[in-house]
């Protein structure tokens, strides 16, 4: 298809109708699927009830056929609607694909006497894990080389192509090698649910062992004898961390012995060795307070915990040079918490916050993401004015920070496997600059570049980067980063794509994008709105986008939006939003709540029945995260949550276009919640834009697996969005070709 057909197949598309009136204008396309309403009342303890039309739709089983037919007719509704656009998704993709080299390896880095990497063959959807034996002369830079060009002197641990053949869907979530090199334990997931089965293979032999777990979490640690393996058991219906195990190699996982239970369902759990690899700890941490218990790697009988748990204490801590250091956000003697964390220090046997010393203090201005220890100096990776940055610290009280050369960017500690090194490795990236891993002597200053993401065919220069700062309806200043391809004028006439999360403290750093380079090359601006709820400027940037607070997260997009519009970056009518999961009910929200301000909405996996889910504790995180959004139980934060919850607030006026896309099997976000918002959506649209809705009959939160086939599933979209904001479809010359 020549570019003026794809345009005109644009045009086509912008011109249907949603609803279940079908689809004007097009008549080979079907009518828009109609769920059937079935009456069903949500009640709240407080008495409060909600009429649920959709509820049905939900099935915990996945088999209900009534449900099934309804997500079929779904997926082939958007295959009928999106067909005329099929060249450009395929084009799209073949872009896309195309900038990857296929045969591509990771920075290897050494552990115990060997050197361990992933790489991807020609073709391939999966990774190799891999290792090399330590060497004479051996760095990281020539086991790379090696591994561009396997050889006998290569092992292979898992080929997860060997693995995934015949499935639909497969992940390997962790892997641990036991401390003698000898044995690998790794977790599975053969659904996309995030439950996992572990396995064990003898490195010698090849040898898979009978042994097998499953219901688990993908977090494994062994103990010092290498034959104990501690696991963390999932609750079966909630997927609730719950229970510390540990299996003993060569017996039945129905004899593993039960070494913590977590009772609090407000608390994840996680486990993993400290630094110097002398302790096994179990941590748990909800969103307002944390716990660490730990024993001996070596005889890892007793757990003791480091401090009691205590509401709105939380502490992580690492051991290494014979003593603790914990960043944490407890009070100072002045009573005051130490909202951007801080690092203290304690002894070996410490079991109580009394025996905490400062090392690091708290900053109003400065946030303490985390740290890295090593033998002759410390590495503390923090946030000031919304940017990362990396503080070297050397005794003696010396610091100094790793330099940077653009405006907006993202760093932060790679995989430093080793204390004993004066050298850190760490990771850089911006819009503009493929993900970067150097290597810094602390010492000398000497910087190596040990890789550079390859992307084929991409130009930098081609490109610019900017980090501005729009006004919210408070006065805030939230910082935004931007890239666009040299040629664009700030003259209101572009197109625009914003994205967001703003949630759980999770910040959004300006790294490079891939697939979004096609979209650059199509005029399209890329905007990333650091937005509160996430973490970007601090702590208080979270605190003030959750709770009752959690308006500000939605109000903040908006006003980046027209801040972009105004200053000139975009059309009014050409604006884009997307967002997924917690970033799903981002979209929802925006779009109840300024509906004209986008033409297309994208949204993924969208969080978008925010009461019902929180009212149901037997779906998997809602006990966890009433600290994130509140507890509608208690009738003030039910009245909230349904002041803004998208599914709730869905009303008769005019939505944007939008593409929802969700996973059958999803363990985070439940598929039905964006299921009954697009039916109860359509039920209520009035305006004459396309919504469409794509389920993965096969994938769960993150989509398909294979580095692949999650490209087609974005082209799709990228399709969509570029017909709906009438950018000139022309293809450019594929990438690398």
């Amino acid at each position: 298809m020549k570019p003026t057909s794809l345009i005109l197949a644009a045009t086509l598309l912008m011109t249907t109708t949603p609803s279940h009136a079908g689809t004007a204008g097009r008549p080979d396309l079907p009518t828009a699927p109609d769920a059937a309403k079935k009456p069903h009342v949500v009640k709240a303890p407080h008495g409060a009830q909600r009429n649920d039309e959709y509820y049905w739709l939900r099935d915990d089983k996945r088999k209900q056929p009534e449900m099934l037919a309804y997500l079929n007719a779904e997926n082939a509704y958007v295959d009928a609607v999106m067909a005329p656009l099929k060249p450009l998704e395929d084009a799209l993709y073949e872009e896309i694909v195309g900038r990857i080299k296929q045969d591509d390896s990771s920075v290897p880095y050494r552990e115990r006497g060997w050197w361990y990497y992933s790489r991807f063959a020609t073709g391939q959807d999966y990774p190799i894990h891999a290792r090399r034996k330590d060497a004479a002369g051996a760095n990281a830079a020539t086991v790379l080389k090696a591994s561009e060009t396997p050889d006998a002197d290569e092992q292979v641990l898992l080929d997860v192509n060997v693995m995934a053949q015949g499935k639909d869907y497969f992940s390997v979530g962790d892997f641990e090698v036991s401390q003698d090199n000898r044995l690998l334990a790794w977790a599975e997931d053969a659904v996309g649910r995030r439950q996992y089965t572990i396995r064990i293979k003898n490195l010698d032999t090849g040898e898979v062992y009978p042994d097998t777990i499953s219901g688990v979490s993908p977090n494994l640690v062994w103990a010092d004898d290498n034959k104990t393996l501690f696991y963390v058991e999932n609750d079966p219906e909630t997927l609730l961390t719950v229970r510390v195990k540990k299996h003993v190699l060569g017996t039945s996982a129905a004899q593993d012995v039960l070494v913590y239970e977590e009772k609090d369902d407000s608390f994840y759990m996680g486990i993993g060795r400290t630094r110097d690899d002398q302790y096994i700890c179990i941590g748990v941490e909800s969103t307002v307070s944390s716990e660490s218990r730990c024993a001996p790697a070596a005889n890892p009988e007793t757990f003791t915990v480091l401090a009691p748990r205590q509401r709105d204490l939380e502490y992580q801590a690492d051991h290494h040079g014979g003593r603790w250091v914990i960043r944490t956000n407890a009070p100072g003697a002045d009573g005051k918490p130490a909202s951007n964390f801080k690092l203290m220090t304690a002894p070996s046997n410490a079991t109580s916050r009394a025996q905490w010393q400062e090392w690091v203090g708290h900053r109003d201005d400065v946030f303490i993401e985390g740290f890295e220890l090593f033998d002759g100096f410390s590495a503390i990776s923090e946030r000031s004015n919304g940017l990362e940055r990396l503080r070297l610290l050397r005794p003696g009280g010396k610091e100094e920070y790793v330099s940077v050369d653009e405006p907006a960017y993202s760093m932060g500690l790679s995989t430093n496997s080793e204390h004993d090194t004066d050298w850190l490795r760490y990771t850089y990236t911006s819009l503009t600059t493929p993900a970067t891993t150097y290597e810094v002597n602390t010492k000398t200053g000497e910087r190596r570049t040990l890789k550079q993401q390859p992307v084929l065919g991409y130009d930098p220069a081609k490109y610019t980067t900017e980090r501005v700062w729009a006004t919210a309806k408070d006065g805030t200043k939230v910082p935004v980063s931007l890239v666009y391809r040299n040629g664009f004028r700030k003259d209101g006439s572009a197109p625009l794509l914003q994205y967001a999360y703003g949630s759980y403290g999770n910040s959004i750093d300006p790294g490079f994008n891939l697939p979004v380079v096609s979209l650059l090359d199509r005029g399209v601006v890329y905007a990333i709105a650091h937005i509160r709820g996430g973490q970007e400027m601090g702590r208080k940037w979270y605190d003030d986008g959750k709770l009752f607070h959690k308006k500000n997260t939605f109000t903040d997009f908006i006003d980046v939006t027209d801040f972009l519009v105004k200053e000139g970056y975009a059309a009014k009518d050409r604006v884009a939003a997307y967002g997924g999961s917690a970033g799903g009910l981002l979209m929802g929200a925006i779009s109840n709540m300024a509906p004209d301000r986008y033409r297309v909405i994208l949204s993924q996996v969208p969080f978008v029945d925010v009461v019902t889910t929180m009212l149901d504790p037997s779906i998997p995180l809602t006990t966890n995260e009433y600290d994130e959004w509140g507890n509608p139980e208690q009738k003030d934060y039910y009245d909230y949550m349904l002041s803004y919850s998208p599914y709730d607030n869905l009303t008769a006026q005019a939505y944007p276009a939008m593409f929802v896309g969700t996973g059958l099997w999803d363990s985070q976000v439940q598929y039905w919640e964006p299921a009954k918002y697009v039916a109860r959506l359509r039920d209520l649209n009035t305006s004459k834009l396309p919504v469409l809705f794509r389920t993965n009959m096969d994938a769960g939160h993150g989509g398909k697996s294979g580095r692949f086939r999650r490209y087609r599933e974005l082209s799709e979209m990228y399709a969509f969005l570029l017909s709906q904001l009438a950018v000139p479809t022309v293809v450019p010359v594929v990438a690398g070709k």
